[in-house]
């Protein structure tokens, strides 16, 4: 007898989280707030300045946007699509994800990039009801991604 469970993990995830100069930025606000609460006590200072890093910095992560293919679903962000309604997906990295995250970058496209993230992935929308014509999504690891959604696909 077949197991009738399906496979629920992802067959691919990636949280498309800040970089560790941005997360540093943002965490130099912690010291700026406790400066303005000086007058009152260098501890309550101190406390607050470390709460106030603290909660900023895992807010931008906490923010940021996951990519994932779960079963025949791509997930990028809070748009998903099924599988089945994509074309090949295309890896690029270097000078040609440069050219597809700008001048070729398709106007009626579902477009998730980040910056400080090299790759990109491109993918055609066959579906004739909808009129997004390609994703262009952003992702460290370009190849898994493409993989991941070739295996989806079948």
């Amino acid at each position: 007898m077949q197991n009738p469970t399906t496979d629920t993990r992802p067959r691919y995830r990636e949280r498309l989280a800040p970089s560790l100069w941005l997360l540093v930025t943002v965490a130099v606000a912690g010291p700026m707030v406790s400066l303005v609460f000086v007058p009152v006590g260098s501890t309550v200072a101190l406390v607050i300045g470390v709460v106030v890093s603290a909660v900023l910095v895992l807010g931008f992560v906490a923010a940021t946007p996951v990519v994932a293919v779960d079963g025949t679903v791509l997930r990028a962000g809070r748009a998903h699509i099924d599988a089945e309604h994509l074309g090949e997906p295309v890896a690029l990295t270097g000078e040609e994800a440069r050219q597809a995250r700008g001048p070729g970058l398709p106007a009626r496209g579902w477009h998730l990039i980040r910056g400080g993230i090299d790759g990109i992935v491109v993918v055609p929308n066959l579906d004739q009801d909808d009129p997004v014509e390609a994703w262009t999504i952003s992702t460290r690891t370009p190849d898994r991604l493409a993989a991941a959604i070739r295996v989806a696909q079948q």
